[in-house]
């Protein structure tokens, strides 16, 4: 029960993110983008592993450690604002059109996950290994936020 309640509820935080992005595939194919830019149709299937593996990362170190240890409550609890910070994002974006907010977010969330990460690997090494690929797009998004704002001011609040 205690993966399928840390899966849930990272798949609740990616429902919140998508009520944010309800439009965004219109919305991001009529942007100005890097030719490094991903077809919209990649992210769903590239979020949906994601938010799996994090689940299963978040029930790894909620296995072994419950929220009784100190160190595995500060690491779950980082991975419940990470997991906040994840849903905001999509709001600032592609709801609100907030570009350089957004792209300050995106490193806020960054460094959340990175916080996680280093958290969790206290804990237990597969669980900062189910998380690495995550930061890696986060990194990747990153990027493509800063870039698709920077070539869109007048969409993305300059």
């Amino acid at each position: 029960m205690g993966l399928v309640a840390w899966i849930a509820l990272c798949f609740i935080a990616a429902a919140v993110g998508g009520q944010g992005s309800v439009g965004a595939a219109h919305f991001y194919v009529q942007l100005n983008q890097p030719a490094w830019a991903p077809p919209p149709e990649v992210f769903a299937p590239v979020w949906t592993i994601l938010y799996l593996l994090m689940g299963v990362a978040a029930w790894r170190v909620w296995s072994l450690h419950g929220f009784r240890q100190g160190g595995a409550r500060i690491a779950l609890s980082l991975f419940i604002v990470q997991l906040a910070a994840n849903a905001l994002w999509s709001w600032l974006y592609f709801a609100w059109r907030m570009g350089a907010a957004s792209f300050v977010w995106i490193l806020v969330l960054w460094v959340l996950i990175l916080a996680t990460l280093l958290a969790f690997r206290r804990h237990s090494r597969a669980a900062a290994v189910l998380l690495a690929p995550y930061l890696l797009w986060v990194t990747f998004a990153a990027a493509l936020a800063y870039v698709t704002w920077r070539m869109n001011p007048v969409l993305l609040g300059g």
